[in-house]
């Protein structure tokens, strides 16, 4: 069987390429060693499946325990109506499990259930089967989160937890194990352990996933600089680097004419994924919509440029850890750079509803001789826009959302012949790199508030450098400067060894 990359559902070795998360996998393994009831509590998508799976497949070689892998997907609401019902019906599903993978155990599971109407007596259904078995018995139940509003099945963590807390006199589970995707489940269960298990994949284990596919398949890479590639976009978030590697392999490598990956198709790879619809990407654009706090926030940080400071009594930046719009590395930002894309692209379609850009930004005379791309005409153009609107729309609106404006009237002139991607860079100036690759040129943009000259000078040396970085001499720069006079000037300036195009709006 051909192995091929996949983003749903559980990841087999034998089927799929799959990053090595024996480090991980070892951790946690420890965790249930040690005895401890934990929660995997992770966004969607994270791997939680396929952990339970390799745990689950670990412990199982080993004498001295006895796992049960359960599930509450497609189980139905009816179960959680009436305690009687979902007693009887855990027991049933540990019996449909055991049949296939502890038969010795199923059949007396199977006699045992009928006498199983109440969560006393369940628990003390637990404690013979403890008894009978003579091992040590791992429970791990993923998709808790079918249950994620009911009062019984807090009442069964509560039961459960009683039971540790009472072990040395109630034989009970040696250890248990959550799949979640919401935190709250850390309220009832309130003797787990924190699971600190870091679930991002890690350039070496992305690295590990390549080497195997690029033996498998003839393709010529530097996984190394791959990895580092993909990992640069995702920070590791496993669906995000499984569905780029499923791109390449797809759709990407069938128009090459040579069995060779770059890092110049990984970007290749961003732009075509930041275009899809899929549930990740819809879950993310809903967690948004639903809480209108937390838009604000990713605001702030994206088109603001305002550094987030983290605070465990912050519940917008909890429910934004909580569901992977963020994380918490050097700072609280959105979590990975295909996200920002995704999210520039949603808020720039709500600003764009707002505004009209087509007077404007009609994509005409900005492609020069040998396919260069005149920015220059589209910053003039641009700057035109915003003082034609200054007298007729709302001024606060506009200087809000000015950046965010830029990208939107940018965005259909690019479109068909390049892309952008967008880099927050936090510095005393809060500036947006916009890096634009047209046909084989590439573009960089910086987008800042005017905050005073020395602050500019700054500023102007930190173009330079990053310029520096992307291999280029002629830079350009839009400042938006909030005075009531505004000047609306623009200028060709030599700094340092480059000359940047400034212009002001």
């Amino acid at each position: 069987m051909k192995k091929k990359f996949n983003v749903t559902g559980l990841c087999i070795p034998n089927k799929h390429y799959v990053a090595d998360v024996s480090k991980k996998l070892g951790k946690t393994y420890n965790m249930v060693v040690e005895g401890e009831y934990f929660v995997i509590n992770r966004p969607r998508q994270y791997g939680k499946t396929t952990m339970l799976y390799n745990l689950s497949e670990s412990l199982s070689t080993s004498e001295e325990y006895l796992v049960f892998n359960i599930s509450f997907e497609g189980i139905g609401d009816d179960i959680f109506k009436e305690e009687a019902v979902f007693s009887e019906g855990f027991v049933d599903i540990l019996a449909t499990y055991a049949e296939y993978k502890i038969p010795t155990l199923a059949s007396w599971l199977y006699e045992s259930k009928n006498a199983v109407n109440s969560l006393k007596s369940l628990s003390s259904l637990i404690t013979k089967l403890v008894i009978k078995a003579d091992k040590k018995i791992v429970l791990l139940i993923d998709e808790v989160d079918k249950s994620s509003n009911n009062q019984l099945f807090v009442s069964f963590l509560a039961m459960l937890r009683n039971k540790f807390l009472s072990r040395e006199d109630f034989k009970t589970f040696h250890s248990v194990v959550l799949s979640v995707k919401e935190s709250k489940y850390n309220s009832p269960w309130n003797i787990a352990s924190a699971f600190t298990v870091d679930m991002n994949l890690q350039p070496e284990e992305i690295r590990s996933m390549l080497d195997e596919y690029a033996a498998d398949k003839g393709v010529e890479m530097d996984t190394q600089e791959i990895a580092d590639r993909l990992f640069y976009y995702t920070s590791g978030y496993p669906f995000l680097v499984s569905s780029l590697c499923k791109i390449y392999d797809e759709e990407i490598l069938l128009t090459k004419t040579n069995l060779q990956w770059t890092a110049e198709d990984v970007d290749a790879t961003v732009v075509k994924i930041a275009k899809e619809s899929n549930t990740n990407f819809e879950s993310l654009i809903k967690n948004l919509e639903e809480n209108t706090e937390l838009y604000a926030l990713v605001f702030r940080q994206l088109i603001e440029v305002e550094i987030l400071q983290y605070s465990i009594f912050d519940h917008v930046i909890q429910l934004g850890l909580m569901h992977g719009v963020l994380k918490n590395g050097k700072g609280i930002t959105v979590h990975n750079r295909i996200y920002e894309e995704v999210i520039y692209d949603y808020m720039m379609s709500k600003t764009s509803s707002k505004i009209s850009l087509q007077n404007y930004n009609v994509n005409k005379g900005y492609r020069l001789p040998n396919s260069e791309f005149n920015i220059e005409l589209v910053l003039l153009k641009f700057q035109a826009f915003m003082r034609d609107q200054y007298s007729q729309k709302d001024r606060d609106f506009l200087e809000k959302n000015g950046r965010l404006v830029f990208l939107a009237f940018i965005k259909p002139i690019i479109n068909g012949s390049g892309y952008d991607f967008k880099e927050v860079q936090i510095s005393e100036e809060r500036r947006l790199d916009v890096v634009i690759t047209y046909f084989n040129h590439k573009y960089v943009a910086e987008l800042k508030i005017w905050r005073g000259q020395a602050a500019h000078e700054e500023g102007l040396n930190q173009l330079s450098d990053y310029l520096n970085r992307q291999a280029l001499k002629v830079g350009y720069l839009l400042i938006f400067d909030h005075a009531n006079t505004k000047t609306w000037t623009s200028e060709w300036i030599d700094w340092q060894d480059k000359k940047i195009f400034v212009v002001w709006v």
